[in-house]
């Protein structure tokens, strides 16, 4: 996962939309982040919480391919959180 300091946290945190997937397997989360992230401005950032252990595969993917940007990403326990920030 991306290592990111507490400063940058707290920064991508403050502007973030929530969106939980927790308790939501694959393909859910990532359907939810597509409609979540058209809901932000450019520039705009989507946390994503969740407990399907395919999210680590499958949101850096979902980055990759559609030109957003992993802000950052970390795993507590079962539970994971990423910061998306949209880039078009």
């Amino acid at each position: 996962m991306n290592a990111s300091s507490p400063q940058q946290l707290a920064a991508l945190e403050a502007q973030s939309t929530l969106l939980d997937t927790q308790g939501l397997y694959c393909p859910e989360p990532v359907m939810m982040l597509h409609g979540a992230i058209a809901n932000v401005a450019i520039g705009g950032v989507v946390k994503v919480i969740a407990t399907d252990p395919s999210t680590q595969r499958d949101i850096p993917k979902f980055c990759d391919f559609l030109g957003h940007k992993l802000a950052a990403s970390e795993a507590t326990g079962s539970t994971y959180t990423f910061y998306i920030k949209r880039l078009n």
